[in-house]
């Protein structure tokens, strides 16, 4: 009585013909560099040590001193210290990065 489409099939396949490039496009230049930049962010935080000069998220440039569980003790200024989050810290900063910068002007 009701007799199945036989043209049915052919949409989908159609749908998957269009949207699969679509897709691997997608992953390719949003998905996977954003999961490689996660994986280097955990690495560094993973391998932080003492002395290690770092930048947070808010802009705060300063120096590991300690840490605790989620907590990282930075130096910012003689005598200044202050705790962050782990997960605040976005990148490492050279050590005579800026003193080289500032060298190099004054030639």
């Amino acid at each position: 009585m009701l007799a199945a489409d036989p043209g049915a099939g052919s949409g989908l396949a159609q749908f998957l013909f269009l949207f699969a490039p679509l897709f691997l496009i997608w992953y390719l230049l949003v998905i996977r560099p954003q999961q490689s930049q996660r994986r280097k962010t955990q690495e560094m935080l993973a391998n932080l040590k003492t002395g290690d000069r770092v930048v947070t998220t808010g802009g705060v440039y300063g120096t590991v001193m300690a840490f605790r569980d989620g907590v990282v003790q930075l130096q910012v200024a003689p005598q200044v210290k202050i705790d962050v989050a782990r997960s605040a810290i976005s990148g490492l900063q050279p050590v005579d990065g800026g003193e080289a910068e500032a060298k190099s002007k004054k030639s």
